[in-house]
């Protein structure tokens, strides 16, 4: 026995000729290596044949009335279904231009007229194994993929959580109470919300972007790790010096999160912590830190997080109540915040937390 049956049995193996008996031939031969063949008369009818049965291997005549063996071919490897199935010559012609054409349009060997039992089943048995290799290969590489994907979450999520931990411990340091950044986190999808239902900023937010900025919030003042704990409590008289040094939470917090190696997957929540911690606190006219942004050059996502801090601060730690809050805030629509955004802060204020 020349072949192994764990890759001819059942295989199925598409025979097309438009001769009776060549096709009655190779069924005889094909069938006697443990394989199903299926027969078609034409080209025609093996394209259909193909794509509605999948077969393992085909064997088609070149010479045939109508779709020869080479067009043939050809629509098979166009196909995304049937492209991979490797396709085996049989002609009575030798002729090397015929077989260099063959091999062109993407076949995968030659076997010629008239039919020699062993050759034929030798030639067969090495592309069936050569497919079943090839799949194995690929289901071996898909699992892998899989696995490999898996493991990237899971090392993503993980650095996330360590994020976190991290935005909690300088939140606490900070003196912030309990709650504030679920409070900002929340609030910040809520107006991220309304501002995708204005004809403004519609093209800018979308729903990803909501989870994202949803995700990303808590992260603004992450910088504030490297700040001293007696600095980032002490309520007035700053120097210099220490206003400087305050100021620096916004670079320290967003080259952590630019020294985090994430995948592509991750990319568009790192874009955006970044842009909120380094730009939180610009402000609209141009009077922020540390770049001195002004207006459309500071990120929506930083602008969305400076608005829902300041509304935090108010109506949180300062005990104002939502109207209050919103008054305080109108003195800065135009200077701090941008006015737009402010307005439909106001229009859906009664949602936040």
């Amino acid at each position: 026995m020349i072949y192994d049956k764990k890759d001819t049995e059942a295989a199925k193996i598409l025979i097309v000729d438009d001769v009776e008996i060549n096709r009655l031939v190779l069924e005889e031969i094909i069938r006697n290596m443990g394989c199903e063949p299926l027969l078609a008369e034409n080209g025609e009818k093996a394209l259909e044949l193909a794509v509605k049965c999948l077969p393992k291997l085909i064997l088609s005549d070149i010479s045939m009335p109508g779709m020869d063996g080479f067009e043939l071919c050809k629509s098979l490897k166009a196909n995304v279904k049937t492209k991979e199935i490797p396709v085996i010559f049989i002609s009575a012609f030798d002729e090397a231009e015929d077989i260099v054409k063959g091999l062109k349009l993407g076949g995968e060997d030659y076997i010629t007229k008239p039919f020699i039992t062993e050759v034929v089943q030798a030639r067969v048995a090495v592309h069936l194994h050569l497919y079943t290799v090839k799949h194995e290969l690929m289901e071996t590489n898909r699992k892998l993929q899989i696995s490999v994907a898996a493991q990237l979450r899971q090392m993503e999520e993980e650095k996330k959580n360590i994020l976190y931990a991290l935005a909690n411990i300088a939140a606490k340091n900070s003196g912030f109470e309990q709650g504030h950044m679920q409070r900002l986190r929340r609030n910040c999808r809520i107006l991220a919300q309304g501002m995708q239902l204005s004809p403004k900023f519609e093209d800018q937010i979308s729903d990803d972007y909501i989870d994202t900025i949803e995700l990303a919030a808590c992260l603004c003042d992450i910088g504030n790790i490297g700040i001293p704990k007696d600095l980032l409590r002490k309520e007035s008289n700053f120097t210099q010096e220490e206003t400087e040094i305050l100021h620096s939470h916004t670079e320290i917090g967003a080259q952590l999160l630019r020294d985090l190696h994430v995948n592509s997957d991750y990319n568009d929540f790192l874009k955006i912590s970044i842009d909120i911690s380094r730009s939180h606190h610009e402000n609209w006219d141009g009077s922020g830190y540390p770049q001195g942004l002004k207006g459309e050059e500071i990120p929506v996502a930083a602008q969305i997080v400076a608005m829902m801090e300041a509304y935090g601060v108010l109506t949180g730690e300062k005990k104002h109540s939502r109207e209050e809050a919103l008054e305080i805030m109108k003195a800065d629509a135009g200077r701090r915040f941008h006015p737009d955004i402010y307005q439909i802060c106001c229009r859906i204020s009664r949602q936040f937390c």
